[in-house]
């Protein structure tokens, strides 16, 4: 028989992943899978499960979050032989899930992980740390791991606004020189993103038009600090109306950039904390891993319209 890893998080979403384990690993059985379950017991444990032990195994299956995604994706990046990873969502947002159209239902996600056909997507590389959708800085980025799990629970999304607007209170700014592509940009920033998904914080279109989760480029967006509440509103109303390149908010596409802040800041990777850095090299690893996706799916539908 083939053979499975199965990584839970317990504690992502409302721990709806136990009451349907059965379920899960039956599919898993019926679909050929000798399977091996593996609760993760504290931060970066999955990533050091796939780190030291993928090799042993056909396939990874991971359920959780876009935290226990992004650990399992990172141990896969540690490893030179790299295997395929179904994901079964969750969490409470799932962006990633969300980009790739895998269903919420977390039995039918289990069948596609089984079922489904591989995807190559990119990953990022982050002063050599990985993500596997976003990483940023600045306004609302500390919401997601400042924001307790049982708070996440109870109340979805509604915990994400709430950490948010509290936020807004005292917004913090940043000096600093980013370059990619032969140019330089120069100015005080409020938020950076750099992304690879049609999904950011639970909001679809965030990060731009003609989205593919596999070119070899990310979707970056810049947010100048505005001078006044008027030019705050104005940053609002474009990011609402996603109008590209405005003269507060930067977009454009690249495959490397390098940001020097004038001092350290913090940054999340995949909506956990990543670290406070002075200078970052962000690169993309053009279709690093493999995830499984729909066989129905046409590339097409990993457009945004």
């Amino acid at each position: 028989m083939k053979k499975l890893l199965f990584i839970l998080n317990p504690h992502s979403g409302k721990g709806h992943v136990k009451g349907r384990l059965f379920g899960i690993i039956d599919i898993m059985v019926k679909a050929g899978y000798e399977v091996t379950a593996y609760p993760t017991q504290c931060r970066d444990d999955a990533q050091r499960k796939v780190r030291e032990e993928a090799g042993d195994f056909d396939l990874v299956v991971c359920s959780g979050g876009d935290g226990t995604l992004d650990e399992v994706v990172t141990g896969m990046m540690q490893r030179q032989d790299r295997v395929p990873i179904g994901y079964i969502p969750a969490g409470s947002t799932n962006d990633f899930a969300n980009s790739l159209k895998i269903p919420k239902d977390m039995l039918k996600a289990a069948a596609v992980a089984v079922q489904g056909r591989r995807f190559p997507v990119d990953v990022g590389d982050f002063n050599q740390d990985s993500f596997i959708y976003v990483a940023a800085f600045g306004l609302f980025t500390a919401v997601s791991y400042q924001t307790s799990q049982s708070l996440k629970n109870v109340l979805g999304h509604a915990a994400y606004i709430l950490e948010g607007a509290r936020s807004l209170l005292d917004i913090p700014t940043y000096q600093m020189r980013v370059e990619h592509d032969d140019e330089v940009i120069e100015g005080e920033f409020i938020y950076g993103m750099i992304s690879n998904s049609i999904s950011v914080g639970g909001f679809k279109n965030l990060t731009g038009k003609h989205v593919l989760l596999d070119d070899g480029v990310f979707e970056v967006t810049l947010i100048k600090a505005p001078k006044n509440p008027i030019e705050m509103n104005e940053i609002i109303i474009n990011l609402t109306n996603r109008k590209d390149n405005s003269d507060l908010i930067y977009t454009f596409k690249t495959d490397e950039l390098r940001i020097c802040p004038e001092t350290t800041i913090p940054w999340t990777l995949d909506g956990e904390f990543g670290g406070e850095h002075r200078d970052v090299v962000i690169k993309n690893m053009h279709q690093a891993v493999e995830i499984m996706v729909k066989n129905k799916e046409n590339l097409v539908t990993f457009h945004t319209k």
